[in-house]
């Protein structure tokens, strides 16, 4: 036989179950601006596909999970940041800045805990809807100014913040 007191103890244990673990914002771990540089690793391409030496790789929070990548002259890439500060990332097919060809792009990586972000990139070019050739780059950088966490980081104060000089305040 159940008594009020023991449904009440089954009833609070599955909502504990039920709620789960809290999530971390795991977003916020790896959004920010980096500078970064590309290696090639590899290229089937012949006459096409694209160079890349160094540019600003963007990585936005979208949700506690779900991120954007935004890398010039690439359509725009969305993931999911995971567990050990990782990324991975999915542009949809689409036009690309070599002429004739579409192309899908995708990032796959970790920032290291030394503010490194270490991704491969891998961009699949398409010809009349079929698969024409495939590039991939190692890519890597630190985040830009120094800083962590993207846009809505807080700004470091400069070192003459608060110095008056001539009656000017910094």
């Amino acid at each position: 036989m159940t008594t009020p007191r023991t449904c009440a103890l089954v009833l609070g244990a599955l909502a504990v179950v039920a709620a789960g673990p809290a999530h971390a914002d795991l977003a916020d771990d790896v959004a920010g601006r980096y500078e970064v540089k590309y290696e090639e690793v590899t290229s089937n391409c012949t006459n096409t596909g694209m160079s890349m030496l160094r540019s600003v790789l963007d990585i936005k929070k979208k949700s506690s999970q779900s991120v954007t990548v935004d890398i010039d002259r690439i359509p725009l890439m969305s993931g999911a940041a995971s567990k050990g500060k990782r990324v991975k990332a999915t542009s949809k097919l689409g036009p690309t800045s070599i002429q004739g060809l579409d192309g899908r792009f995708s990032v796959a990586g970790r920032l290291q805990a030394n503010d490194v972000l270490e991704l491969v990139l891998v961009a699949e070019y398409y010809l009349n809807k079929k698969p024409y050739c495939t590039q991939s780059w190692n890519v890597s950088g630190t985040r830009a100014g120094g800083g962590g966490g993207g846009d809505d980081a807080p700004k470091k104060k400069a070192s003459i913040d608060g110095l008056e000089l001539f009656g000017i305040t910094f």
